[in-house]
């Protein structure tokens, strides 16, 4: 890695400050992820999915610096996938990643022609989308010899798959940091499962990273991830420190006190005689604390 791509020419005292912090904060996220999660190990050779938006840069970017402090030992490729989206950029990041010394490949898949004639216009892209990307990336990552690939989402992004299983699919099912592929010979890993969109973006800002946007999802209007993303938004300004509260609420689930008997078999259930502080008790605590522990980010959870 090129040590200039992690130098920047801030205009103030204040923004070499901030970025400092913001960088702190970002690796010891990163950092408590792969730590709890088990998402990298000595001799990984990781596949970094690269779309050219602030997440994927991000990712790289805190991989990068894991990878420079040498413990565990692992490879990193970027990969992109250039879709031919219309008007899409194809020489950025290459020259980007040329410039910060990641070895990389580009994948030239027409999937948007594929996209465009099978979905109706105005009808969600996603779902085809995603399924044709995945199994490209999926490919890939066989022929590049990388077992792990790791993805972009952040925090907001898993409570917005909560809450969209939630609220559309019926389930409480929410998007893990590291999961086996759908073929079940890949792991796919979301080292930034701790850190907040809000701070990428920053930090993407700061950096300034050449972002791509995105034009063929993107652009479209009431996606219903949209709708829980705006809602999340709106919590966060009403009630700080609930988003955080529902991040750790993923980390502690109590399925006796769900209503899935898969999981927790009520049948067998008999009064012991021996007390039990959790019981029918079904707000604990009684106050919410006003934010989160802090031992979910690994630092102090202060209002944004």
């Amino acid at each position: 890695m090129n040590a200039s791509s992690d130098s920047l020419a801030p205009d103030s005292t204040s923004t070499v400050h901030e970025q400092q912090r913001l960088e702190k904060r970002l690796y010891r996220q990163v950092r408590q992820a792969v730590d709890d999660f088990g998402l990298i190990e000595d001799g990984d050779r990781i596949m970094v999915c690269l779309s050219g938006g602030k997440d994927s840069y991000g990712l790289l970017d805190f991989l990068c610096k894991l990878q420079r402090r040498g413990a565990p030992r692992f490879e990193i490729v970027a990969v992109n996938l250039d879709q031919k989206q219309p008007g899409f950029p194809a020489h950025v990041l290459p020259e980007y990643l040329t410039r910060i010394g990641v070895p990389f490949h580009i994948e030239t898949q027409d999937t948007y022609s594929v996209v465009k004639k099978h979905i109706p216009e105005g009808k969600t892209m996603c779902s085809l989308c995603s399924r044709l990307r995945r199994g490209i990336l999926y490919r890939l990552a066989d022929e590049l010899g990388c077992k792990k690939i790791a993805l972009g989402h952040h925090r907001d992004d898993m409570l917005q798959t909560f809450f969209l299983n939630m609220f559309f699919g019926g389930k409480l099912k929410g998007m893990p940091p590291k999961v086996v592929s759908d073929r079940g010979d890949h792991l796919v890993i979301r080292p930034l499962a701790y850190v907040a969109e809000a701070d990428l973006a920053r930090w993407a800002e700061l950096r300034a990273f050449p972002i791509i946007p995105c034009t063929l999802c993107g652009s479209q209007d009431n996606l219903q991830r949209q709708q829980i993303g705006q809602m999340l938004r709106d919590w966060k300004t009403q009630y700080p420190g609930r988003i955080e509260n529902m991040a750790v609420a993923l980390q502690n689930l109590v399925p006796s006190h769900f209503m899935d008997s898969r999981q927790f078999d009520f049948k067998v259930l008999q009064a012991t005689g021996v007390a039990d502080p959790a019981g029918d008790k079904a707000f604990d605590p009684e106050e919410f604390p006003a934010f989160a522990p802090s031992a979910f980010v690994g630092v102090p959870v202060v209002p944004q």
